[in-house]
């Protein structure tokens, strides 16, 4: 589980380090706080994050729990997909919001197949 452990960290560094490149976008962009939009490539960074972040609270326990019920080896490398997808998923969003397909899949993939293995995993200990 050390391994699980790692790229969930990995994951949560990848997260603030897309908070900061926003923060950066707000400024070269002119985007005064508290507003949330007001350029197109900041919305663009902005949109990223948030997305990031919605994607992470199923991530992070899903990735913990088929660590535990089925194998942490398994586990970890669907979180390391995973952490490649969320950067192409960036790269992509920010150039062109049409590019996002297959960041997002590349995302979102690994993230449902932890989340079943999971449930299916945990299920077994229950019969």
């Amino acid at each position: 589980m050390n391994l699980v452990a790692f790229v969930i960290a990995l994951a949560l560094l990848e997260f603030v380090a897309f908070g900061i490149l926003v923060g950066r976008a707000r400024g070269r962009y002119g985007v005064k706080a508290p507003a949330m939009s007001g350029h197109e490539v900041f919305d663009r960074y902005f949109r990223v994050h948030y997305n990031t972040m919605e994607l992470l609270i199923v991530f992070v326990p899903s990735i913990w729990f088929f660590g535990q019920y089925v194998s942490p080896q398994w586990a970890a490398g669907l979180g390391a997909i995973y952490l490649v997808g969320r950067i192409v998923y960036f790269r992509g969003y920010v150039a062109d919001p049409a590019k996002r397909e297959s960041g997002f899949g590349m995302s979102v993939l690994p993230v449902l197949v932890l989340l079943v293995g999971a449930l299916i995993g945990a299920g077994r200990t229950l019969i």
